[in-house]
């Protein structure tokens, strides 16, 4: 059974104004409105959110035996999953010389077992449920472009040796720039993600599960062993949660052990030699590449210019990335920009188990970093270990209330203290506009407007939308983002749009509209 209120014109949709090439070209997904057994039946599992963590993880489980019910905000893969590039990885953004270094060599090991793991889940998936989209084992490059680059190379390239992952020294890089040593990782992949959580969609529906959207869940409460979740349409109960929104949402301690960040990707055609392999460059922000045909096209896949959310210029980060590719590449066009969002965690590892200081039976996965499709698809794995209470040895490295490393505590005070700043120092700088009038059609600003900091978009046809520019979620305030047209908090991630509606977590509430007037 699937519930909505109201089937979307295109379901499609994302968290950004920007498309991205998978939602030009998905299926939309049907969906039929039958309510009343919904909210009447308690459920073992509630799902929040129907990205790959989500859907994933609600499938192992409804496979298991459990009674399982997903409610998604807005529609499925409208969050990260519908803007990522799906790299599937065993090479990490954390490499495995760091996590050495930090966590030991056992320790290691098994993260780089957890990856494996991944990849052959979904690689199963595929096959299992005949789902058409496009996987693919590709070879995955990383190359240095200088002594220094070439130094940490071999670091990595040791360590990746010793914790048993696929990795070979290589004399080539398949796409046309400088290098001075490369090595390469052996069978990794690639997917369109929207096309693959459909087919998980449909296959969690096909084994009983049942699906609502549209419906965000606003508060939860325990009693008596049972947890009730109030949402804008249907209120659920379930004796175990799992927050699959990509962060959890309220307030809690994985908010200050992960920071956001933005990551911009181009969809281009090329006049030729466009690269069937996976590349990575070593700088940082890091650029990677991948290919993709579709509607008998053939893009190359170019993402990278990363920052913190709201803490630059979205339009500079796609000219950066724009001016790179033409100094590399004979473009014939650019067909796709977009940008996604994604969070660090403080020690470089994901946080997948029982949400610290929140009720009993409420779990999470949070802080995939850029690996995203293969972090989201392990935590369907290591969830459904922990909530059948099975063994598990990833249970202890990855749980969310570990104990941070020295590295994972520096970086813990580093955002943190940006954090604070932010707090403070975006109070003092705020826009002064003589009138509201001067702001200039189809952009927005903070300004001080009868001695009120005000929020303020102005649309094409010249109308005023205004709103409270303190972030509901921790009080920090907002910044305009004029590429997907949001108001985003530059502290801990939250996202608007341009009329205060709730578009990125963790805030539940919307931001105040307020009315202003010349």
């Amino acid at each position: 059974m699937i519930t909505s209120d109201k089937t979307p014109e295109n379901s499609n949709q994302r968290d950004a104004k920007t498309r991205s090439l998978w939602q030009e070209n998905a299926q939309r997904i049907a969906t039929a409105s039958s309510e009343e057994s919904v909210t009447s039946e308690l459920f073992d599992v509630v799902v929040v959110g129907a990205g790959i963590t989500g859907l994933t993880t609600a499938l192992l489980l409804q496979e298991a035996g459990l009674r399982c019910v997903i409610t998604e905000a807005k529609n499925p893969g409208f969050g990260a999953t519908g803007g990522t590039t799906s790299h599937i990885n065993t090479m990490l953004d954390t490499s495995y010389d760091i996590i050495e270094r930090d966590f030991g060599l056992d320790n290691a090991r098994l993260v780089a077992a957890a990856t494996m793991e991944s990849i052959a889940l979904i690689y199963n998936n595929v096959k299992k449920y005949k789902i058409d989209c496009d996987f693919s084992f590709r070879d995955g490059y990383l190359f240095a472009e200088d002594e220094a680059e070439a130094q940490s190379l071999k670091e990595i390239f040791a360590a990746s040796k010793r914790v048993g992952v696929d990795v070979e020294e290589a004399d080539h890089l398949p796409i046309p720039l400088s290098y001075q040593s490369v090595i390469v990782f052996k069978n990794q992949a690639q997917i369109d993600p929207i096309k693959y959580i459909n087919g998980l969609f449909n296959a969690f529906i096909a084994a009983g599960g049942l699906f609502i959207a549209n419906n965000k869940v606003e508060e939860t409460k325990l009693e008596d062993g049972v947890h009730t979740l109030r949402c804008t349409r249907l209120n659920l109960r379930a004796r175990k949660i799992v927050y699959a929104t990509h962060i959890p949402p309220g307030i809690n301690i994985l908010h200050l052990r992960c920071a956001p960040y933005r990551s911009y990707v181009l969809a281009v055609q090329l006049e030729e030699g466009c690269p069937d392999e996976l590349v990575y460059d070593m700088k940082d922000p890091y650029h990677y590449f991948r290919s993709h045909e579709m509607g008998g096209k053939k893009y190359l896949i170019l993402g990278g210019e990363d920052h913190k959310t709201g803490h630059s210029e979205p339009a500079e980060s796609f000219a950066a990335l724009e001016q790179y590719l033409q100094k590399h590449f004979r473009v014939r066009s650019i067909d796709y920009r977009w940008s996604a969002q994604f969070y660090e965690s403080a020690d470089g590892l994901p946080y997948i188990g029982e949400l610290p200081s929140a009720d009993k039976g409420i779990y999470t996965a949070t802080g995939f970093s850029g690996n995203g499709i293969t972090w989201g698809s392990f935590s369907g794995l290591l969830l459904k270990d922990i909530l059948l209470e099975n063994d598990s040895p990833f249970s202890n490295l990855f749980a969310p209330a570990r104990l941070k490393p020295v590295a994972g505590f520096k970086e813990f005070v580093r955002e943190n203290a940006d954090v604070a700043y932010r707090y403070i120092a975006d109070r003092v700088k705020i826009s002064k506009l003589d009138s509201v009038s001067s702001l200039a059609s189809d952009s927005g600003t903070v300004v001080k407007y009868e001695d009120k900091k005000v929020a303020v978009y102005k649309d094409s046809g010249g109308g005023i939308h205004a709103l409270d520019p303190v972030c509901t979620h921790a009080g920090c305030i907002v910044k305009w983002n004029g590429t997907e047209k949001s108001w985003d908090c530059p502290c801990h991630g939250g996202r608007f749009d341009i009329d205060g509606k709730v578009l990125t977590g963790p805030p539940r509430k919307d931001l105040q509209k307020l009315d202003i007037k010349e």
